[in-house]
């Protein structure tokens, strides 16, 4: 399965909007300063961490049709228990054009992420979110995590 993740695979989006996984394609740069300096999520994350981050993840980047970089999201998976969807973000320029509500449905609707549970964080898109299926966890006392120490 790991050869097709990579293949550089370009799908129609909407428009003359393309996704493709190929890491290669990806504005590392734009990235990264959309993460560090205007997400919510990451502020202050540094280069590195964006650039392992990526290494270690089935990516996600939106071009336009002049194959400029407009989008990002990045899955945490192991293929057949759970997919993790972050750092999902559409720049500014792009938005209002319903480019993040396909990038959602194209990840989700992936034939390599088919039966996988879905797991998400948000602050503000619960409604965006709802709309593909992603509710509140039933069992919310089930469900633990381990921060990273403040520093």
């Amino acid at each position: 399965m790991k050869d097709g993740i990579n293949s550089g695979h370009n799908i129609s989006l909407i428009g003359s909007f393309t996704i493709s996984t190929d890491k290669d394609r990806l504005d590392i740069a734009a990235i990264h300063d959309y993460l560090s300096q205007r997400s919510y999520w990451a502020q202050g994350r540094t280069i590195e961490a964006v650039q392992k981050s990526i290494d270690n993840s089935l990516c996600f980047g939106v071009y336009d049709e002049d194959d400029n970089f407009a989008g990002f999201a990045r899955v945490v998976t192991d293929y057949v228990v759970f997919a993790y969807l972050l750092d999902l973000f559409i720049l500014e320029q792009y938005r209002k054009q319903g480019v993040g509500k396909s990038l959602v449905d194209h990840i989700i609707n992936s034939p390599m992420l088919q039966d996988v549970r879905w797991r998400l964080d948000t602050q503000d898109a619960h409604e965006l979110y709802r709309k593909f299926g992603f509710e509140e966890p039933i069992f919310p006392k089930k469900i633990m995590e381990k921060r990273k120490a403040q520093k």
